[in-house]
């Protein structure tokens, strides 16, 4: 006969049991929670809607938590450490950025992201879109709706890619006035995640991806994807496209970029062909410890909320440091002053390295232009502007990604080091090469100390840009929003 099992032993096995039972509970209440979820809404519908429907509004009575938690995405109030909701002239807050981006419209206008309820209202009036008084004027693409509306994938769909993307920004002011909202992430009709644009799916099937096969959870991450990306636009429609065909790392997109000789705009003092990052929040995301473990951009940033026994998504999308209790508590048990302060500890560690590089390589746009004036010649300049080149992508690649201090501390921490180290190097270069000019003395350093100061140097006639842009946004947007001819023909069809 086999031994009997020691009294120990079988309490192990019970405790092991039991533990399995509950795990398997939860991940069936799981299941069930979701399901009973998704039934509810469906079984309750109010208004049936087909096709792209672009008007957030027309949602309201068949998700009423989810719209009336989406309308407070206008909320400005929440104050962090490091940007929250509210508004913050970023240029003003930091000049060293006008004179990292001479040359390219951020110089002119940059503040801090707003919620996706003020999307369509951030493009009129930015100073980035320029003036256009027609809808052939304006410096911005057609482009530039890409990622603001939910009209884009229904305009898309209307026009075709080439008729959509051969226009100005300006040509749809008229159709493009819904500001990010449900279509850009759910099929209306039974309001499943889903993908809207062209860019993602193709970059996935470059890389032997089917987005398609996607669990859940991955699209609670996808949907944000879609936008919260780097990308740059590709050939003379100029068409949305992702560098991640070598890989997604801020080394393999850049290399991704050297590959074409790409770049978005010659810097105006340095002559240096900078690659302008967006905001490739999902790339360095997936770099994180959270994304390793399976966590989504929505479990943080569009928490599941209970109201009346209902158990849905909260849309009021913002930081998750506004909402700990249902964030970050969900997995860890510190308290939320604990919590809170180990994300201002990566992000102030993160940010002192920030400081220290936009410092550096501020200056070595500076000293760089000195070298042109001293006559230097684009032979001797070459290795200097791969520096700087090298050193402002690791820079853009980390500050674009709002973020990535908590998102990958070790990625961020990594990338800003190498950029200061790289815009080092070009100051070093520079100073060698002014001795071999015969000039040993300093590089003079203008006063550079506000965004105003700033601006000026750079040869900016702000006050201008401002007048004309108030022209605009006083005449030209009134009438487009009065026309709104995208709205006018969809209560038709409805």
């Amino acid at each position: 006969m086999a031994n009997k099992l020691k009294s120990w032993q079988g309490w192990l096995l019970f405790l092991g049991t039991m533990v399995v039972v509950f795990l398997l509970g939860m991940i069936a209440a799981s299941v069930t929670e979701r399901r009973a979820e998704v039934a509810s809404v469906l079984n309750n519908k109010k208004v049936d809607i087909q096709g792209i429907e672009a008007r957030n509004e027309i949602f309201a009575d068949n998700y009423p938590r989810q719209y009336e938690t989406w309308t407070q995405t206008d909320d400005m109030s929440f104050h962090s450490m490091f940007n929250g909701n509210h508004f913050e002239d970023v240029l003003e807050a930091r000049p060293n950025m006008v004179i990292l981006w001479a040359g390219y419209p951020f110089s002119k206008d940059y503040n801090a992201p707003r919620g996706h309820k003020y999307a369509v209202a951030d493009v009129h009036n930015t100073l980035r879109t320029g003036a256009p008084m027609t809808a052939d004027e304006g410096p911005q693409q057609a482009a530039c709706w890409v990622c603001k509306t939910p009209d884009y994938p229904r305009l898309l769909h209307e026009l075709g890619v080439e008729n959509f993307y051969k226009n100005r920004w300006a040509a749809f002011g008229a159709e493009a006035v819904n500001p990010i909202g449900c279509a850009n992430c759910h099929e209306p009709v039974n309001m499943n995640l889903c993908i809207n644009h062209p860019a993602l799916v193709e970059a996935f099937e470059r890389r032997g991806m089917d987005v398609k096969k996607a669990t859940h959870q991955e699209m609670r991450s996808l949907v944000c994807a879609q936008c919260h990306v780097e990308y740059y636009m590709e050939g003379d429609l100029k068409i949305p496209f992702f560098p991640w065909d070598k890989g997604l790392t801020v080394e393999e997109q850049e290399a991704y970029y050297d590959e074409l000789d790409f770049f978005d705009y010659i810097h105006s003092l340095s002559k240096t062909p900078i690659i302008k990052a967006q905001h490739p929040d999902y790339e360095l995301a997936l770099e994180g410890i959270h994304a390793q473990r399976g966590v989504s951009c929505a479990d943080c940033h569009m928490p599941y909320k209970s109201e009346g026994g209902v158990k849905f998504s909260d849309h009021k999308i913002m930081s998750p440091l506004a909402m700990i209790d249902r964030t970050c508590q969900v997995c860890h048990r510190e308290s939320e002053e604990t919590l809170r302060n180990n994300v201002y500890e990566r992000q102030i560690k993160a940010n002192e390295t920030r400081n220290r590089l936009e410092t550096e390589l501020a200056i070595a746009h500076i000293e760089a232009k000195f070298a042109w004036d001293k006559g230097a010649t684009e032979a001797q300049m070459k290795d200097v502007l791969k520096l700087i080149r090298q050193s402002q992508w690791r820079w853009d690649f980390g500050v674009a990604s709002h973020g990535g201090a908590f998102h990958a501390p070790q990625e961020i921490q990594r990338i800003l080091s190498n950029g200061l180290d790289k815009a080092l190097q070009a100051r070093l270069a520079v100073s060698k090469l002014l001795a071999s000019l015969g000039y040993t003395d300093d590089v003079p350093i203008p006063d550079i100390s506000t965004k105003h100061k700033a601006q000026q140097y750079i040869g900016l006639d702000i006050p201008a840009e401002k007048a004309a842009k108030a022209k605009f946004v006083e005449t030209v947007v009134p009438e487009w929003l009065k026309t709104a001819k995208a709205n006018e023909r969809l209560v038709e069809r409805n």
